[in-house]
């Protein structure tokens, strides 16, 4: 959470100083330093500022670089449903995390349930002002980039439908360059490791073009997304 959107967010809230201060359980004064960038919050200050001022989920703290992330497949699911993803509108939602840790939680995973990678197009492609440099950094660090690159093509491709969505085609586009800088020789999977050999050597022939451009073995497109249409 930056001082602008401590600032910005009171403002839109249409909160004083002193009445988000008082909500907070903080000082004015100390408000003023965050404004102001003086001032390093707690991560659970941060959570009730993003309450308080209805932040997007993009402002939540992130995790330090040396903390992994942890979510378990429930966890993930609940997490998707909270950040608002369609396909899980019937699911009891988790408690929000910030988008860029949803994703690259996922996607370290060797093996994840199928209407989970879906999912991951929906975030980054709806989340377009999520903490990209994070996310790509930590993808990196664990040889995730292709992973990554592949599920930011496939949220330009879907977002490309839309005219409204020109802005995030753009942001995409410029995230997917970034990607293409770093991508890895070596083959791997859309989060599925196990996969069997018989139907990777199918892959290598079938699968599309962009999957091969990003050295994976998956038949997922754009068009196949459940929220393609909409």
């Amino acid at each position: 959470m930056t001082a602008e959107q401590w600032k910005s967010g009171r403002r839109e809230a249409g909160l004083t100083q002193i009445a988000a201060a008082r909500s907070l359980h903080i000082t004015q004064p100390y408000l003023s330093q965050l404004e102001t960038g003086l001032r390093v919050p707690s991560s659970r200050l941060v959570r009730k500022a993003t309450r308080l001022f209805r932040l997007p989920p993009t402002a939540l703290p992130l995790r330090g670089p040396l903390t992994p992330p942890s979510s378990g497949l429930n966890d993930l699911q609940k997490e998707l449903a909270a950040l608002g993803y369609p396909g899980f509108e019937h699911v009891r939602a988790g408690r929000p995390s910030n988008p860029a840790e949803v994703v690259l939680s996922a996607l370290a995973k060797s093996d994840l349930d199928t209407r989970l990678v879906e999912a991951l197009p929906w975030v980054v492609g709806t989340y377009t002002e999520l903490q990209w440099a994070w996310l790509r950094d930590r993808a990196k660090l664990q040889n995730l980039q292709n992973r990554l690159g592949y599920v930011v093509h496939l949220a330009k491709e879907w977002a490309a439908d839309f005219p409204k969505n020109r802005g995030a085609v753009k942001v995409l586009s410029t995230w997917e360059d970034q990607l293409e800088a770093a991508r890895l020789a070596s083959e791997g999977t859309l989060c599925r490791d196990s996969m069997p050999e018989r139907e990777r050597v199918w892959l290598r022939t079938n699968r599309p073009g962009a999957a091969g451009h990003w050295n994976l073995l998956t038949s997922l497109t754009a068009r196949q997304l459940p929220y393609a249409d909409n």
